[in-house]
């Protein structure tokens, strides 16, 4: 699953893709890696495989990841491929989800490109650029199916609707995400269009130091802006987040995040929203060979986890034995967790949940 960052540029994105590429100044167990220049897999922060780590004492541990992209800065004219529009937009187009980072901040020493900051300004510039895209997209898609529609053809005239439905709100400067499916058919349909601006979106507000707890009133505004979006806000001082990863120890950083008045890093934060804003979740294999998280989209079923780890898991699925993370914790081992009767055997029908310990049986 992929998150791309967007933004103006000079807002901030590749300080903080940089702080996420030198994550592994955050904790030993928040690594990184390069696939191409602006493409990087992040460990996704998560304490309960540290404990898992500490109770079963395996030889490896691994996490989960989201890959996070660094997407070229867009500007006015990006849907007609003025700048780097057309590499912007393939680029986004291929991400699962959307990362905007947003300008709170005043410093003279960084131009803006548009002359001054105005979060709500940038924020409109790029999500009309987006619209004006999916826009062309949905009126090419609206001409082939006006033809089929006319004769009758039940599917036609359902994708129709939706797509007329679709191309009112961009004409209003509504994003297509603003769309609710009244069925399965229609969710299908939106996932098939595969529109810019229905891929769900997280703002990062990227503020001074003296606001990274806080905010500050852009910041203030750009949360009234995106109440009706049904997006979260994150607030990060991501140049400050940027010389935090360059103290040398874990005790160094720590005590620069507590003088700010913050628990962790900032971008620990970020991948965590990131991931939840992909709709996934965790469940983990403990085992004294490996402990490892293993990534899920919330609702799924047991033999659709067990797919995950391989096919063949979820082709002869049989049964899952699961064990609920609070009730390995408390009782400090599987063995333990046996003797208190606290091992499920779940089938087919298991909807997994966030933490689950699992064993899969499977026969192929």
């Amino acid at each position: 699953m992929k998150a791309g960052i967007v933004g103006l540029p000079n807002v901030g994105k590749s300080t903080l893709f940089n702080c996420l590429s030198n994550a592994k100044a955050q904790s030993a167990n928040f690594p990184f890696c390069t696939i191409e220049p602006n493409i990087g897999v992040v460990n996704v922060p998560d304490p309960r495989l540290e404990k898992l780590e500490e109770l079963v004492n395996p030889e490896r541990v691994l996490p989960a990841t989201v890959e996070i992209v660094d997407i070229a800065g867009l500007v006015k004219g990006a849907s007609k491929g003025e700048g780097l529009g057309n590499q912007f937009l393939a680029n986004i187009r291929e991400c699962n989800a959307i990362i905007h980072v947003l300008r709170c901040f005043d410093n003279d020493n960084i131009v803006h490109v548009d002359g001054n900051v105005n979060p709500i300004r940038d924020k409109e510039t790029i999500d009309i650029e987006l619209q004006l895209k999916d826009l062309e997209t949905v009126e090419k898609r609206l001409e082939k199916v006006n033809r089929t529609a006319k004769a009758g053809i039940k599917e036609a005239v359902l994708e129709q609707s939706l797509l007329n439905q679709i191309r009112d709100l961009l004409l209003q400067g509504k994003s297509a995400r603003t769309v609710v499916a009244q069925n399965q058919d229609e969710a299908d349909l939106l996932e098939a269009f595969q529109l810019i601006t229905t891929k769900p979106v997280l703002y990062v507000c990227n503020v001074d130091e003296n606001s990274a707890v806080n905010g500050n009133a852009y910041v203030d505004k750009v949360r009234e802006l995106v109440k009706s979006e049904n997006a979260a806000v994150l607030v990060l001082a991501v140049a400050t987040e940027a010389d935090i990863t360059e103290l040398e120890t874990y005790e160094e950083r720590q005590m620069f995040l507590e003088d700010m008045g913050l628990d962790e890093p900032g971008v620990s934060k970020l991948i965590r929203a990131a991931y939840r804003l992909l709709n996934l979740q965790t469940y983990f294999t403990a085992g004294v060979k490996e402990v490892r998280a293993w990534t899920i989209h919330v609702g799924d079923t047991a033999p659709k986890a067990a797919g995950v780890i391989h096919t063949d898991f979820e082709k002869g699925f049989i049964r899952a034995e699961v064990i609920a993370y609070d009730d390995y914790v408390q009782f400090g081992s599987e063995a333990k967790v046996k003797e208190a009767g606290k091992l499920r055997v779940e089938g087919k029908e298991y909807i997994v949940k966030d933490g689950d310990v699992m064993h899969f049986r499977f026969n192929v």
